[in-house]
């Protein structure tokens, strides 16, 4: 008895005499769609409220309510909008207020400068 060889060897089966035993595989693909189940329909779900199924690669409203969906949808981009060339407004406004941050911080430390060395001036006068 080998202290670490494979000591368990199993015995090879033998091939099968048929691949299948089913008859399924002899029918035609509709049938079979039919048989097992394969047949899904269109994918759907139901969001907010509203539900939607999927059909050539769109989502597409089920209550066919497209009128409503569209002026929705155009108020939203309208909305959109507005938010965006709002929030680029402020965006500019902050650059501005930082630039003017940075101008008012650069002349304190120049006074801050000048009045170091008119202080250091009037000692030495002294």
């Amino acid at each position: 008895m080998p202290l670490f060889g494979n000591s368990f060897s199993p015995k090879k089966t033998p091939p099968r005499k048929w691949a299948s035993l089913s008859n399924l595989h002899l029918l035609d693909r509709s049938t079979r769609e039919v048989e097992l189940g394969l047949e899904y329909g269109t994918p759907t779900m139901n969001l907010a409220g509203q539900s939607l199924k999927f059909e050539n690669g769109h989502w597409v409203s089920e209550s066919g309510s497209f009128l409503g969906d569209r002026r929705e949808l155009q108020r939203l981009r309208k909305r959109n909008q507005q938010l965006e060339e709002e929030n680029n407004l402020l965006r500019l406004k902050v650059d501005i207020l930082l630039d003017m941050l940075s101008e008012t911080t650069a002349e304190s430390h120049l006074m801050e400068k000048e009045l170091e060395e008119l202080k250091q001036h009037s000692r030495r006068k002294k």
